[in-house]
């Protein structure tokens, strides 16, 4: 199928002696088109699931496909291509140079990708100011609030024109009103651009705006979001 799909995905850790069943058979895809989040208390293996997503974790078990192709691991031909060209992916705690400004922090996938230093610029300009930064983008990052640096990390992954978007807590240092304009952001991409978009969160606005929601609990899935959830904070 398109999109994005783990299929029985299992992924266990060793901690202290101590099995963490942080993925155990975990079964769900997003289409293209589709935005998807996944809701769970802190430590449920949320983002592990993302790192899956994006290759920078293998699974112990079960299959992980974008496209309907596996998803390219470390050593695997089309790795780099698949994460400079293929995803845009937002971390908790994305890179940054400090001293460099937001529009050039927000250019340097593109710039790896092989684009000139002023193309790189001109194509990202535009999501600078869909994310509401347009008057900080001269500013150097290192003096930049966190949640000003999170839409950095957005406007960065959006501009290169991704396949499919995965996103790690893409609202967690931004108040409720700029929190509400990043979310329906990311579904207004999903949806004019046909692409899959995978958010771990804890934002209970997220479940307005997406089309489908999963709850990640000891490992297992299940269809919908935990009430219980909604609103809680951590990663």
């Amino acid at each position: 199928m398109s999109g994005l799909e783990l299929r029985a995905v299992v992924k266990h850790y060793d901690a202290g002696g101590e099995v963490v069943r942080a993925v155990d058979g975990v079964s769900f895809a997003v289409e293209p088109g589709e935005i998807a989040a996944l809701y769970g208390p802190s430590g449920a293996g949320k983002t592990t699931v993302l790192l899956l997503a994006a290759g920078m974790l293998a699974p112990d078990a079960g299959l992980v496909r974008f496209d309907g192709r596996p998803v390219p691991l470390a050593g695997d031909s089309g790795r780099s291509d698949y994460l400079r060209r293929q995803i845009g992916l937002v971390l908790a705690r994305p890179h940054m140079a400090p001293r460099e400004t937001a529009l050039d922090n927000a250019a340097l996938k593109l710039l790896a990708s092989g684009l000139s230093f002023r193309e790189a610029r001109r194509r990202v300009l535009p999501w600078i100011e869909r994310v509401g930064l347009d008057r900080r983008a001269d500013h150097p990052v290192g003096k930049l609030s966190a949640g000003e640096q999170q839409r950095v990390a957005i406007a960065r992954a959006l501009a290169s024109r991704p396949r499919m978007v995965l996103a790690d807590e893409p609202t967690a240092a931004l108040d409720s009103i700029r929190s509400r304009d990043i979310l329906r952001l990311l579904a207004d991409v999903s949806h004019e651009q046909r692409i899959p978009v995978l958010i771990v969160t804890h934002d209970p606005a997220a479940n307005d705006v997406v089309d489908r929601a999963h709850t990640l609990r000891d490992g297992h899935l299940r269809a919908g979001v935990d009430q219980t959830l909604l609103g809680g904070t951590g990663g």
